[in-house]
Protein backbone atom coordinates (compact mmCIF):
# COMPACT_ATOMS: atom_id res chain seq x y z
CA UNK A 1 0.00 0.00 0.00
CA UNK A 2 1.30 3.48 -0.84
CA UNK A 3 -0.30 5.46 1.50
CA UNK A 4 1.58 8.40 3.21
CA UNK A 5 -0.26 8.62 6.26
CA UNK A 6 0.18 4.25 7.27
CA UNK A 7 3.91 5.29 6.42
CA UNK A 8 3.81 7.92 8.89
CA UNK A 9 1.74 6.04 11.07
CA UNK A 10 3.98 3.00 10.79
CA UNK A 11 7.08 5.05 11.66
CA UNK A 12 7.98 4.38 7.61
CA UNK A 13 7.92 8.46 7.04
CA UNK A 14 8.42 11.47 9.77
CA UNK A 15 5.96 13.37 10.69
CA UNK A 16 5.89 16.30 13.48
CA UNK A 17 4.31 14.07 15.59
CA UNK A 18 2.18 15.89 18.95
CA UNK A 19 -0.12 12.70 20.05
CA UNK A 20 -0.27 9.05 20.03
CA UNK A 21 -1.74 6.59 21.54
CA UNK A 22 -2.70 2.72 20.52
CA UNK A 23 -5.31 3.32 17.63
CA UNK A 24 -4.64 7.20 16.67
CA UNK A 25 -1.88 9.78 15.44
CA UNK A 26 -1.45 13.06 15.29
CA UNK A 27 0.80 14.94 13.75
CA UNK A 28 1.35 18.99 11.99
CA UNK A 29 -0.28 19.38 8.98
CA UNK A 30 2.87 20.26 6.07
CA UNK A 31 0.70 22.92 4.84
CA UNK A 32 -1.46 24.60 7.38
CA UNK A 33 -4.47 26.46 6.29
CA UNK A 34 -4.13 27.84 10.43
CA UNK A 35 -1.85 28.82 12.91
CA UNK A 36 -3.09 25.43 14.50
CA UNK A 37 -3.56 23.22 12.20
CA UNK A 38 -3.14 19.15 13.11
CA UNK A 39 -4.11 16.14 11.51
CA UNK A 40 -5.37 13.22 13.34
CA UNK A 41 -5.42 9.99 12.18
CA UNK A 42 -6.48 6.72 12.55
CA UNK A 43 -3.49 3.99 12.60
CA UNK A 44 -5.43 1.69 10.91
CA UNK A 45 -6.05 2.07 7.26
CA UNK A 46 -9.54 2.61 6.25
CA UNK A 47 -9.89 4.78 3.16
CA UNK A 48 -12.56 7.12 4.46
CA UNK A 49 -15.71 8.00 6.87
CA UNK A 50 -18.02 6.91 3.86
CA UNK A 51 -15.88 3.37 4.47
CA UNK A 52 -16.29 3.00 7.82
CA UNK A 53 -17.96 0.66 9.78
CA UNK A 54 -19.96 -0.39 12.87
CA UNK A 55 -16.78 -1.77 14.06
CA UNK A 56 -15.14 1.58 13.97
CA UNK A 57 -17.42 3.30 16.13
CA UNK A 58 -15.63 2.93 19.20
CA UNK A 59 -12.41 4.44 17.15
CA UNK A 60 -14.16 7.43 16.06
CA UNK A 61 -15.46 7.92 19.02
CA UNK A 62 -11.80 7.83 20.37
CA UNK A 63 -10.24 10.14 17.77
CA UNK A 64 -13.08 13.06 18.81
CA UNK A 65 -11.89 12.62 22.40
CA UNK A 66 -8.02 12.49 21.24
CA UNK A 67 -9.14 15.76 19.44
CA UNK A 68 -10.80 17.38 22.92
CA UNK A 69 -7.28 16.52 24.30
CA UNK A 70 -4.91 17.68 21.80
CA UNK A 71 -7.20 20.91 21.81
CA UNK A 72 -6.38 21.29 25.50
CA UNK A 73 -2.86 20.83 25.47
CA UNK A 74 -2.43 22.86 22.59
CA UNK A 75 -4.60 25.99 24.74
CA UNK A 76 -6.94 26.22 22.05
CA UNK A 77 -9.84 24.23 23.39
CA UNK A 78 -11.99 27.14 23.45
CA UNK A 79 -12.06 27.75 20.09
CA UNK A 80 -11.46 25.01 17.11
CA UNK A 81 -12.79 23.07 14.37
CA UNK A 82 -12.42 19.92 13.63
CA UNK A 83 -13.21 18.56 9.64
CA UNK A 84 -12.79 15.20 7.37
CA UNK A 85 -13.55 15.54 3.88
CA UNK A 86 -14.75 12.75 2.41
CA UNK A 87 -13.93 11.80 -1.07
CA UNK A 88 -12.38 14.14 -3.88
CA UNK A 89 -15.52 15.95 -4.22
CA UNK A 90 -15.44 17.39 -0.74
CA UNK A 91 -11.29 18.08 -0.76
CA UNK A 92 -9.99 14.88 0.63
CA UNK A 93 -6.66 14.94 -0.88
CA UNK A 94 -5.20 11.47 0.98
CA UNK A 95 -7.26 8.34 0.72
CA UNK A 96 -6.92 7.56 4.67
CA UNK A 97 -9.44 9.02 6.84
CA UNK A 98 -8.53 11.93 8.61
CA UNK A 99 -9.45 14.92 10.81
CA UNK A 100 -7.56 18.88 10.44
CA UNK A 101 -7.94 19.97 13.84
CA UNK A 102 -7.98 24.13 13.41
CA UNK A 103 -7.77 26.71 15.63
CA UNK A 104 -5.90 30.14 15.75
CA UNK A 105 -7.80 32.25 13.80
CA UNK A 106 -11.32 32.80 13.17
CA UNK A 107 -13.31 30.21 11.54
CA UNK A 108 -16.21 31.39 9.22
CA UNK A 109 -19.58 29.66 8.09
CA UNK A 110 -20.38 28.34 5.77
CA UNK A 111 -16.57 27.01 5.55
CA UNK A 112 -16.73 26.73 1.98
Amino acid sequence: MDCIFCKIASGETEASIIYEDEDILAFKDLNPQAPTHILIIPKKHIESLSACSQEDSALLGNIQTAAAKIAKELNVSEAFRLVTNNGAKAGQSVKHLHYHLLAGRRMMWPPG
